[in-house]
């Protein structure tokens, strides 16, 4: 695999002699062989579906993901398609790694003030959320076009067949569309081609329509036959534009013109025999995880208990070692959240300081903060501001160990809620992500500084976490949507599956999440009720119910000793995972 590394970041979390790394790595390269059992795990059954048969009929890992990933923009509009972007973890069977970020960017007629009021207030109008003003310049058909080009074996015409036909066919609308186009309905309706093809008469349409999308299938067919050009040059960019601008919207053909993917070099983390490979900046994820796993290092939680400083303090009873456990996870994810707010953004428009949040002594520090048996309240930590719910992923293992973690977006379901009549392509509305004002919560409650502003070719930080492991044992492809909770999602998947957990047990494990602003442990109805959730409180935690469950994650762990591949879809959605078996 070519690797255009953009910009490298890699931490070394734990000094181990050269003989033990060049053993640790030879052992991880050992498990590697050409008779693994391919795998797709994906948020709906048709999308996994069309990714086994590009399998079968040739294709390897990265022509899987991409018809996998089209098919998705087709039947979960309200997750991912060509008028949103995503982050695209991909690793060839030699274990090379790279990093392609289709991530959304600005238009050229952005400025850090279009979502404000006369009088410096965001606008009432939620003009960054809903309407083509909230949309940056989709990158999601430069990363098929890009992908298939240089990693694919498949010509593109073939790999965005399914999706074509998913399109000009049709789906059957589900429970999972009908909750999430209820909750986007007024918005749906507010434009007239959304309202046409995702609604009936201005309703959510019952359970088992079919829904249709001609004009997405001409769209697709004009990029399959052309590539990148099919799609930011020539009839499509044209009718795009007009629609957009015709509606409010700030694009040029010059936009979709310019943009490019970016190949950058993961982050990559060495935790005890564990290697785990990331998403860099403009993602949060991979330095989010990165320092929780430091500082873990620098400061485990056994090292915390087995000196007491974990147990009664100030308390009438020292906590159970669940709540201990808790407070813990905890307060690592409130510190990573914190520098993810004051200094992640665009590595290509701000200096993030990576070698600094990922070195051992800053973490070390950090770990050093956590109070024993007490939360530390957000706002005690420093820092000045004034200095992703949906989204889909996959997960894709072919026969020769190549593979792909490709989480992808529009935003908020169905993006900003404008569907282009000319070309059949809703658009994103990812300029949210952006600090629309530092210090004001986003649409996920996530705060940012001046490292997140808007600016014009920029790309908004993001949560989007694909992400891989290699273990002593067994390795796995994960990630999941969820917008602000996707890191501590799979964070905490990473963790179980160091404890030895099923890739069935690891999806469908409760969750819990914070994220420094607002200061709550945010989690799954009934999941930190009864003595847990007491015992939190106790400790100076709030606790916040969000409602419902959360998460779709897609999973695939192959085992080292046996050869076998587990694949586990999220019991929360409707996804499906495969593992072809026999071959």
């Amino acid at each position: 695999m070519p690797n255009r590394a953009h910009r490298p970041a890699r931490l070394r979390l734990w000094p181990v002699v050269v003989l033990l790394v060049l053993a640790i790595l030879s052992g991880c390269a050992s498990t590697r062989s050409p008779n693994f059992q391919p795998a797709v795990a994906s948020a709906h059954p048709l999308a996994t579906e069309v990714g086994l048969d590009t399998l079968a009929n040739g294709g390897n890992a990265f022509d899987a993901a991409v018809a996998t990933a089209a098919v998705l923009g087709v039947v979960e509009p309200y997750s991912a398609g060509i008028g949103g972007g995503g982050f695209w973890l991909l690793q060839s069977s030699d274990g090379r790694t790279v990093f392609v970020d289709a991530r959304e960017k600005a238009p050229s007629q952005a400025h850090a003030t279009m979502y404000l009021d006369a009088n410096g207030d965001v606008h009432p109008d939620k003009l960054s959320v809903n309407g083509p003003l909230a949309a940056g310049i989709p990158g999601q058909a430069a990363a098929f076009a890009h992908i298939s080009n240089h990693y694919g074996r498949l010509p593109l015409s073939t790999t965005l067949g399914g999706a074509i036909a998913a399109a000009n066919d049709g789906f059957a609308v589900d429970e999972h569309y009908r909750t999430l186009a209820q909750w986007r309905r007024a918005v749906l309706a507010r434009y007239p081609a959304a309202r046409r093809v995702y609604l009936r008469n201005g309703e959510v349409p019952e359970t088992g329509t079919v829904l249709r999308q001609p004009a997405l299938a001409g769209t697709l067919t004009e990029l399959a036959n052309h590539g990148f050009d099919g799609f930011y040059r020539g009839q499509v960019a044209t009718r795009l534009i007009e629609d957009v601008t015709a509606a409010g919207g700030l694009w040029t053909e010059d936009d979709l013109a310019a943009y490019r993917v970016i190949e950058r070099t993961p982050i990559t983390i060495d935790y005890g025999p564990y290697r785990i490979w990331s998403a860099p900046p403009p993602s949060s994820g991979g330095i989010a995880m990165a320092q929780m796993f430091g500082m873990m290092t620098a400061r485990p939680l056994t090292t915390l208990t087995n000196t007491g400083l974990l147990s009664n303090d100030n308390q009438p009873e020292s906590p159970s070692a669940g709540t201990a456990r808790l407070h813990y996870l905890t307060e690592l994810m409130r510190r990573a959240y914190h520098d993810r707010a004051l200094y992640l953004g665009d590595p290509d428009f701000t200096d993030v300081p990576v070698s600094r949040l990922l070195d051992a002594s800053y973490l070390t520090r950090q770990a050093g903060t956590i109070r024993s048996a007490r939360a530390t309240p957000s706002d005690a930590l420093e820092g000045d501001f004034s200095a992703g719910t949906h989204t889909t992923h996959l997960s894709v293992l072919d026969q020769d160990g190549n593979r792909v973690s490709a989480t992808l977006s529009i935003n908020l379901p169905f993006g900003s809620g404008f569907l282009s009549a000319q070309t059949g392509v809703l658009l994103n509305n990812e300029m949210d992500d952006f600090s629309i004002k530092p210090g004001t919560p986003n649409a996920y409650g996530l705060v940012g500084g001046e490292a997140n502003k808007v600016e014009p070719g920029k790309r908004p930080l993001s949560s989007m976490s694909p992400t891989l492991m290699q273990g002593p044992e067994r390795s796995a492809i994960i990630g999941t949507p969820g917008g602000s909770r996707i890191i501590t999602m799979v964070y905490l998947g990473l963790l179980d599956l160091m404890s030895g957990e099923s890739a069935a047990n690891v999806v469908s494990a409760p969750r819990f999440h914070h994220q420094y602003l607002p200061d709550v442990i945010q989690h799954e109805p009934g999941f930190l009720e009864g003595e847990l959730g007491d015992e939190l409180t106790k400790l100076g935690h709030s606790l916040t119910d969000v409602g419902r469950a959360y998460g779709n994650m897609q999973l695939i762990v192959i085992d080292h000793q046996t050869g076998q591949t587990e694949a586990a879809s999220d019991p929360r959605g409707i996804g499906r995972a495969t593992v072809v078996t026999g071959q």
